[in-house]
């Protein structure tokens, strides 16, 4: 059986990614993937996910620069979670998250309102050159 048969896809043939920082353990995104994009994964050692507004495969740094080395993919005991173990590559190796902060969970609930707890470590306007 091909490992990729065991994944639990949805309706849609999609799985949900954690991606999280192997050095600090940090949560940096979550994405989806497809069977292609999860075969491509495993291949070449970078993340590949599925962009569901795009509608097409989306290689990580591939507008911004910043990629996403994998070194290990996990599955959860039902196989409907992926998790990947990840070093940020770049020009800017902190960032993960497209408002060019480290991790795109950089809000927290406080006193019933979401906090910005983390800066902006790159204008997004400088990564993906738009005016």
């Amino acid at each position: 059986m091909d490992w990729l048969d065991s994944i639990a896809w949805d309706a849609q043939g999609l799985v949900p990614v954690i991606a999280q920082e192997a050095g600090s353990g940090d949560v940096l995104m979550f994405a989806w993937m497809n069977r292609e994009a999860l075969a491509l994964t495993a291949e070449r050692g970078q993340a590949v996910y599925w962009s569901r507004s795009r509608k097409r495969l989306w290689h990580k740094g591939e507008e911004s620069g910043h990629f996403q080395r994998v070194h290990s993919i996990r599955v959860d005991c039902d196989a409907d979670v992926v998790l990947l173990t990840v070093t940020q590559l770049g020009h800017d190796p902190g960032i993960a998250c497209h408002t060019g902060r480290h991790s795109c969970f950089f809000q927290v609930l406080q006193g019933g309102q979401w906090v910005t707890t983390t800066p902006v470590l790159q204008d997004p306007a400088t990564i993906y050159n738009k005016p």
